[in-house]
């Protein structure tokens, strides 16, 4: 049977694409959306994600400026804080320290006992180290020697 195609190999040839690759450095904002929504929807077919829940913590100034924010989210026993940024004049006067309690305080009403960010080390990990964190994990291999730090704190309580 000269020329015959296995059958194994015959479902394989009827499903092939023809795949054009492309590489950007910035994302087409259409074809960003699409792999967010596709990674998305993955997502929620593998875990129940729709625990997630976003956390926010503000400071303003009496006119009612925002001078400090702790944004983040839940989901279960954890909390991620993911940013935290003070105003420049408003630093060392423990706004973020503050920040932080309040974003870990509204955390634990969640009922999360695990508590973990990434910070850099020209960003604050002695900061975060005052705050009770440890690095549990270093990144290396960016420029400068700066390195990525995942800091994790969990409370026992």
């Amino acid at each position: 049977m000269r020329g015959a195609v296995p059958p194994a190999a015959r479902g394989r040839q009827d499903r092939r694409l023809t795949i054009a690759y492309e590489t950007h450095d910035d994302a087409p904002e259409d074809a960003a959306r699409v792999v967010d929504t596709g990674l998305g929807e993955a997502n929620k077919l593998a875990a129940p994600v729709a625990g997630v829940r976003q956390l926010c913590a503000f400071a303003r100034d009496v006119g009612g400026r925002v001078i400090g924010g702790a944004v983040g989210r839940t989901w279960g026993d954890c909390c991620e804080l993911q940013q935290l940024w003070v105003a420049p004049r408003c630093r060392r006067q423990g706004v973020g320290s503050e920040l932080v309690r309040r974003f870990e305080g509204r955390g634990r009403e969640r009922g999360c006992r695990t508590f973990y960010l990434f910070t850099f080390s020209f960003q604050a990990p002695p900061f975060y180290c005052a705050l009770g964190y440890r690095p549990a994990h270093e990144i290396r291999g960016y420029p400068s020697g700066i390195v990525q730090y995942l800091m994790m704190r969990t409370d026992l309580a």
